[in-house]
């Protein structure tokens, strides 16, 4: 059974080309995490913990980092479309491998929906045109959205006045749970970039580098931001809607432009990362016969799954026109949490059971290590949400597999 699921995972991947190196995935991985809500998260961390707030982004980097390890073991055992979907259903079966594609692709759907419907379009099209074509987009805005941000950092910090860190959060507005969530949610994304794992050169040593590279840069990048917006503005960090460009205007209005600009190219950057890999976890779920099948097809000169990328634009796009998913951040972040809890326990289990379908994996020494503090830190982050939200996250999880366990009885039915 587990050899032809296996097989599958490789069966996947026909009719696309491994042309994503290193510096393109880590590239995407950067350039879905640092959207437009690093520009703006920094003010509500500070409402919800004051000067404690960098705190809660290294928490969270740390956990976000365990997570890394276990799907950078997981995808250089099985790197396929959809990424770690694919090896989820390898190692836990297509049941549990099709909710884990849903929670994902769901998850993306609500977090992208705020996000201009033009730039979705723009950003299809782009990546229609071919996986270096799509790369090549989020390399340049991954490079522009980063020059605004490093130059926040470097002039922010010859401003900091240690004053401003002795102002202590009100113990009546603290709300450490929902700091975590939201650090959380500024750091969700790598997942979504290693939905092109199928399209990776040499992915058992690429994905793990790619990982390491962009997870490093924003840990290090957003903690920075966050000492150095708290530096600045002080208590007034709290409330500011738009605090880097509020931080920024201290020396005039040019840099206030520069950071509001900075905040638009984030949005191209983070849709153009989106589009180069939610679609793909589209696809792979369709070539697992779950979808329709129109959905699985690859473009004959492009080699690029074509019609799943136009089809997560368009929905995409529905979503973000209707206006319902602005207040659903939580969601999102619960949603990625159980997802990665799935995915650690996943890769565990596959080196466990010494699965690998691309020459040597990682074999990180220390993996259930990684996997016990990942797991562990998600499910806290679960229990800090609310219960309505987490009866959200339980009533998603079951109405996929109950959509999983239809569709399969149909088939059976029709056979």
């Amino acid at each position: 059974m587990e050899y032809s699921v296996s097989m599958s995972a490789s069966e996947r991947d026909v009719g696309l080309v491994r042309a994503l190196g290193t510096w393109g995935l880590a590239a995407s991985v950067i350039s879905i995490i640092v959207g437009a809500g690093i520009f703006a998260v920094p003010g509500k961390l500070a409402a919800s913990v004051g000067v404690y707030a960098p705190l809660a982004f290294l928490g969270c980097t740390l956990a976000v980092g365990a997570v890394g390890i276990c799907f950078a073991e997981g995808g250089s055992r099985i790197p396929t479309s959809g990424g770690v979907y694919g090896y989820i259903e390898v190692a836990l079966g297509p049941l549990v491998g099709y909710v884990a594609g849903t929670l994902k692709w769901f998850g993306s759907l609500m977090s992208g929906a705020s996000v201009a419907a033009a730039l979705a379009d723009v950003a299809a099209l782009v990546n229609v045109r071919g996986v270096r074509s799509g790369a090549r987009l989020i390399g340049v805005a991954t490079a522009l959205k980063l020059v605004p941000l490093v130059i926040f950092v470097v002039v922010g910090a010859t401003a900091i006045h240690r004053a401003n860190f002795a102002v202590p959060v009100n113990p009546a507005t603290a709300a450490p749970g929902r700091a975590v969530i939201l650090a959380l949610f500024a750091l969700i994304g790598m997942e979504t970039a290693l939905c092109a794992s199928g399209e990776v050169v040499e992915p058992a040593r690429t994905i793990p580098r790619a990982l390491a590279l962009g997870l490093g840069t924003v840990a290090v990048l957003y903690v920075s931001i966050q000492v150095v917006a708290q530096g600045v503005l002080g208590a007034a960090l709290a409330g500011s809607s738009v605090p880097l460009a509020d931080a920024m205007a201290r020396f005039g209005g040019g840099l206030r432009t520069l950071m509001l600009l900075g905040a638009a190219i984030s949005m191209l950057g983070c849709i153009g990362s989106d589009i180069l890999g939610s679609p793909r976890m589209v696809f792979a779920i369709a070539r697992d016969g779950l979808l329709p099948r129109v959905l699985a097809r690859v473009h004959e000169r492009t080699h690029v799954p074509h019609v799943a990328i136009l089809t997560y634009a368009v929905v995409q796009i529905a979503f973000a026109l209707s206006g319902t998913f602005a207040e659903l951040a939580v969601l999102a972040t619960l949603t990625v949490a159980g997802l990665y809890i799935t995915g650690c326990f996943a890769a565990w289990r596959l080196a466990r059971q010494g699965v690998a379908l691309a020459g040597a994996p990682l074999n990180f020494r220390w993996l259930g290590i990684a996997a016990v503090v990942a797991i562990g830190a998600m499910l806290i982050i679960i229990a800090l949400a609310s219960r309505a939200e987490i009866a959200g996250l339980v009533v998603l999880i079951v109405i996929s597999a109950a959509a999983y366990l239809l569709r399969k009885r149909s088939a059976a039915a029709a056979t």
